[in-house]
């Protein structure tokens, strides 16, 4: 019988132990003219805070760890943690924030030098980064093998919601997926075609499915190779919608508006306004609803209707509503509705991964910690 991951509670007596906590500290960041550097968005502070405050309340010195952005194993001041650090303190006083883990080469190789530099002078460890989760990276898999450990509250959180749509949704399920590439997705896709009673698919993933179906995308993005794929998961029989009408480009660069036939030169850059309608139908109808990826390139407003659409309709909907993390997340703070869904995941990819798999390597080294049980 597989063990159970260990929570908070099952650390015992933290009071004066020193308490590594993988957090991920992830945040955006503008630069300014003299070249300074600071946060748009604390949200993933913020998020962190439940477990931070619990240990510290407990009496724990806690020593928080985190990576930003891709260094390659060496010291890039622009992706220094300092602006974090600052923003940390004033959250949370008297909790160490170390240097990011990128810096060095040892995290993404999951060395185990830099794991034992790590863990030294460490009693415990919790891991409450869920947007690295799935990362066998040193910093998630390492610290378990040899410390007392747990996962974090907001790990705990994006496990229980997510592992819940996977396993036992309410009816009617219904998701949303956008972005740009199948192929990023086929293995959520496939794993949820055996849940959902509704598969909506916008963004320019769209494309390939309609090129399954015979029809003509111009010059939209598409994947001739995942045509023959798409083909497939569209005789399944499910109930896959996709859109009706889309919004774009003609040859000439003029804004446009198509039904499913694009003409050559045209590019689609978004769903139109009835796609959009349709869609919101079935999500104020279902009982469940996932969102990953926007209906097209929102950042433009001429093509963010379907997108806003969507997010509103989230924001109205009776449903249980997940939305998963990256682009998502994104619009939905753009659009004012960050607040209106009942949960925002803090990982793009590792809720996709944890949808598709129902496992990842963080969560599976917990559950072999000396702890569990």
């Amino acid at each position: 019988m597989s063990k159970s991951i260990p929570t908070l509670e099952d650390l015992g007596d933290v009071a004066g132990k020193r308490v590594l906590v993988r957090t991920d500290f992830n945040v955006p960041m503008e630069t300014s003219a003299d070249g300074t550097q600071s946060i748009t968005d604390d949200f993933r502070i913020r998020a962190a805070l439940p477990t931070i405050n619990w240990l510290t309340e407990r009496g724990a010195k806690v020593v928080c760890a985190s990576h930003l952005g891709r260094p390659k194993g060496v010291v890039e001041p622009k992706y220094s943690l300092d602006p974090v650090a600052k923003r940390l303190s004033e959250l949370a006083p008297d909790v160490e924030l170390l240097e990011n883990l990128r810096f060095n080469a040892g995290e993404e190789k999951n060395d185990p030098s830099f794991v034992a530099s790590l863990v030294a002078g460490i009693d415990m460890y919790v891991d409450d980064a869920f947007g690295a989760a799935h990362r066998a990276h040193a910093s998630i898999v390492g610290p378990p093998k040899t410390l007392p450990s747990a996962m974090g509250r907001l790990l705990q959180r994006e496990v229980e919601v997510l592992l819940a749509l996977r396993e036992n949704p309410k009816h009617p399920f219904v998701a949303v997926l956008g972005g740009s590439k199948i192929s990023d997705k086929l293995g959520v896709v496939e794993a949820l075609l055996d849940v959902v009673d509704s598969l909506i698919i916008g963004g320019a993933m769209c494309f390939t499915f309609l090129a399954a179906q015979g029809y003509s995308i111009g010059d939209s993005l598409f994947e001739p190779e995942q045509v023959d794929t798409c083909k497939r998961l569209l005789s399944l029989g499910k109930a896959i919608h996709l859109p009706d009408d889309i919004i774009g480009l003609d040859a000439d660069g003029k804004y446009a508006t198509y039904g499913r036939r694009l003409p050559p030169g045209a590019k689609g850059f978004d769903i139109g306004p009835g796609s959009a309608a349709a869609f919101t139908d079935i999500i104020m109808e279902s009982r469940t609803v996932f969102w990953n990826g926007p209906m097209g390139m929102f950042e433009d407003e001429r093509f963010a209707g379907g997108t806003r659409t969507v997010a509103q309709a989230m924001a109205d909907t009776k449903a249980f509503t997940v939305v998963g993390g990256g682009d998502s997340a994104a619009a939905l703070a753009q659009f004012g509705f960050d607040d209106q869904v009942d949960h925002v995941s803090t990982g793009g990819g590792a809720s996709l991964e944890l949808l598709e798999l129902g496992d990842l390597p963080g969560l599976a080294a917990l559950r072999e910690a000396p702890n569990a049980r």
